[in-house]
């Protein structure tokens, strides 16, 4: 078995991860040795296939040009890339070795029995069980492509990264990082950026990046006084989406009068300054504005005015003050010069003046200009929705932040006319066909209808790393298999951890029915792995779930959760990941089996509770998730105590209305291209079997762009 570590960012891992493709380096003409052995070629390829991989002709054919030692480079390389992939860089055996068979014959009085003296033991007493082989794996899973790519395609993820509408996840930060500082042609990118970026968290950690190299390039970009505070952020390693707050430490001399200028520059400074009046008094604490006060007299002035606590009307202010009185011109005004703050009030405006809701539009056309393409996409749903004479029963949201919690509250928003949602949805379209007619045209496009069920990325700050990562709330295809096996792994921190796995079951009407968990090994046709208390050279734990047996006990919605039990947040330990398989036959092969498993996350949220999926049994789905609950109090230690947290998660996902990708690329498509029934003869093909929902990337920063 391949044991690797922690590994760090490579051009074939993040190649992979968006595109679905690696780079064969062939020497130049003329310096090549001898192409290897071609049992080393089916080596290679075989050595991939045994962790699920499938490499194209064309991977193949320039794999065959390389000498041994290049080969073997590669193959390494991608074995440590892939097998990471599908958590085979790690040794996976549960407690009991003969399961799921050994444990659905024992009987509850010995597993009682052997969990009691697990536990008592602090972890080190483990029945000794004597592993009986297994039959040879009698299952093939999915396989996944690998394609030959170019270095052109590879560097237009990071263009893409620059370019995207969407905060960045920790992975894209480490993505990007290796791009600027890691990548042999770091400077050509540099030297490439562009003269602006879309997204203000982005272009904050961008900065942080290049601050040494090129200051004069940061000051330039640090337009607001919340660009400022966000850099300051970025330095002290805090939250750049000032979810958190951050504490702030010694600033060098150099960046602080680079953010004191900065400021000096900035208009609506002293109002800007209140909007984070706290942080910003600390922050001033650090940057020392009455040492460069006749530098910069303005900047000196508005800390001074923010300590004395100098009375100003806020922009925020006078917008509730004229929803109070109900001055709707003065309203629209204010607005106007705000384009973002009107688009995200404009429900309520329309609720509150139902009867000038065409002055309210009017108003809106008329700055539409100002409005990012994400939020007339995000607009175009919200009115497509309010269309319905149904109520959604719910309204959700995902909050920003480095932990994503959905929200679900009672949809008790008053009706609006149909008309006014109609005349709404048609102009949001009208919008953003019109922005994306001035893109490149892109011809005969084919355009697979199961795109609708994947949402476009609006909230990845907290997005976990894995080979396939989708916005939360899309649905994916199960395999035509009868077995879910999910698995989890860990490793101790800084000292013992708990961490168990469950999964939970619930009805159509999302009432509780059971759970698989530590305390409960059997039931509704699943069956755990045992739970294990310690975890110094990593544990592992898996359930086995039979769709068929569970739709006969009525249960529609399975819910695999992660539980830090000893209450040391996933983000603290070295390791910890989960996934889940399809199997057909689970008494055949090895219990973890790589080319099944169809998803790997990590763990690694500051929480203690994580639900990774949601699955549909009844319309045979996965709704990815990859969420967190941050509260559950000390004295509840089952996941049956918790289910207000877990069912309410449940509800959000399976309810979640959020503009999806076949939407978005429709528009393109009408705006700028032609529709093509098949794929033969079609210049773009957007399908999920070409990755384009899981190439979050090339979305957010080719399609979403404004």
């Amino acid at each position: 078995m391949l044991q690797t570590g922690v590994r760090t960012e490579c051009e074939n891992d993040i190649y992979c991860r968006h595109k679905g493709k690696i780079l064969v380096k062939v020497a130049p003409a003329g310096t090549q040795a001898e192409p290897a052995d071609t049992v080393y070629l089916a080596t290679f390829v075989k050595n991939l296939h045994s962790v699920g991989f499938r490499l194209t002709d064309e991977v193949v054919t320039a794999a065959a040009k390389l000498s041994l030692p290049e080969l073997t480079s590669l193959n390494n390389e991608l074995l440590a890339v892939l097998a990471y992939h599908k958590g085979y860089f790690q040794k996976l055996e549960p407690l009991y070795p003969n399961f799921p068979s050994q444990v659905m014959k024992m009987s509850e009085a010995e597993l009682y029995f052997n969990a009691a003296l697990h536990y008592l033991t602090g972890g080190i007493f483990k029945p000794k069980t004597l592993k009986l082989p297994r039959p040879a794996l009698s299952e093939e899973g999915s396989l996944v492509e690998i394609g030959l790519g170019s270095r052109e395609e590879f560097e237009s993820i990071f263009f893409n990264l620059v370019k995207s509408v969407v905060s960045f996840s920790p992975v894209n930060q480490a993505e990007l990082s290796w791009f600027l500082t890691g990548y042999e042609r770091a400077e050509a990118l540099i030297d490439s950026l562009a003269a602006d970026f879309p997204n203000r968290e982005n272009k904050i950690y961008l900065l942080k990046l290049i601050l040494e190299r090129d200051p004069d390039f940061v000051l330039k970009h640090l337009t607001t006084t919340i660009d400022v505070l966000r850099l300051a952020c970025a330095i002290n390693g805090g939250d750049v989406s000032l979810a958190k707050p951050t504490r702030f430490a010694q600033l060098k001399r150099p960046h602080r009068r680079l953010m004191l200028k900065a400021l000096e520059s900035c208009s609506n400074l002293e109002e800007d300054l209140r909007r984070y009046k706290g942080r910003f008094l600390r922050l001033a604490e650090r940057l020392h504005p009455g040492e460069f006060a006749r530098l910069y007299p303005k900047t000196f002035a508005a800390f001074q005015g923010l300590r004395h606590d100098k009375k100003l009307e806020t922009f925020n202010q006078q917008v509730e003050l004229r929803f109070t009185e109900g001055n709707l011109e003065q309203l629209l005004q204010i607005l106007k010069s705000r384009p973002g703050l009107f688009a995200r009030r404009l429900d309520h405006l329309l609720r509150r003046f139902p009867e000038q809701n065409t002055a309210v539009i009017d108003a809106f056309e008329a700055v539409s200009d100002g409005i990012t393409t994400a939020m007339l996409l995000q607009l175009r749903t919200h009115f497509g929705e309010r269309c319905k004479k149904d109520k959604a029963e719910k309204r959700v949201f995902l909050p920003k932040g480095q932990v994503t919690k959905a929200m679900a509250v009672d949809n008790q928003l008053a009706d609006l006319d149909e008309s006014v949602c109609l005349r709404l949805l048609v102009l949001c379209e009208k919008l953003l066909k019109a922005r994306f007619a001035k893109l490149p045209p892109l011809g005969r496009c084919y355009l697979s209808p199961a795109l609708v069920n994947f949402n476009l990325p609006f909230a990845l700050r907290s997005a976990s790393k894995s080979f396939r990562t989708m916005a939360r709330g899309s649905r994916l295809a199960l395999p035509d298999k009868d077995t879910l096996r999910f698995f989890l792994f860990w490793r101790n921190g800084r000292g013992r951890a708990d961490v168990d796995l469950s999964a939970v079951f619930f009805d159509k009407d999302f009432n509780y029915l059971d759970a698989v968990t530590y305390y409960n090994l059997k039931s509704y046709g699943g069956v755990h792995s045992g739970d294990i208390v310690d975890a110094p050279q990593g544990a592992s734990e898996f359930i086995d779930v039979s769709i068929s047996l569970l739709m006969e006990k009525k249960v529609r919605y399975v819910v695999p959760v992660i539980k830090a039990f000893t209450h040391e947040p996933f983000c603290d330990l070295p390791e910890c990941f989960t996934g889940w398989m399809a199997r057909q036959k689970p008494g055949s092969g090895e219990i973890y089996e790589p080319r099944l498993v169809e998803d790997r996350l990590d763990i690694t949220s500051d929480s203690r509770i994580a639900i990774p999926a949601v699955f549909d049994l009844r319309e045979r789905q996965l709704i990815w998730a990859d969420l967190a609950l941050t509260r559950w109090p000390l004295w509840i230690t089952t996941v049956a105590a918790n289910l207000w947290g877990i069912q309410l998660m449940l509800k959000s996902m399976v309810m979640l209305k959020k503009p999806n990708v076949y939407d978005l690329l429709k528009l393109h498509i009408e705006a700028r291209g032609s529709f093509c029934d098949s794929r033969d003869g079609a210049d773009h093909c957007f399908s999920v079997e070409d990755g384009t929902p899981f190439d979050l990337a090339k979305l957010a920063g080719e399609y979403m762009q404004n």
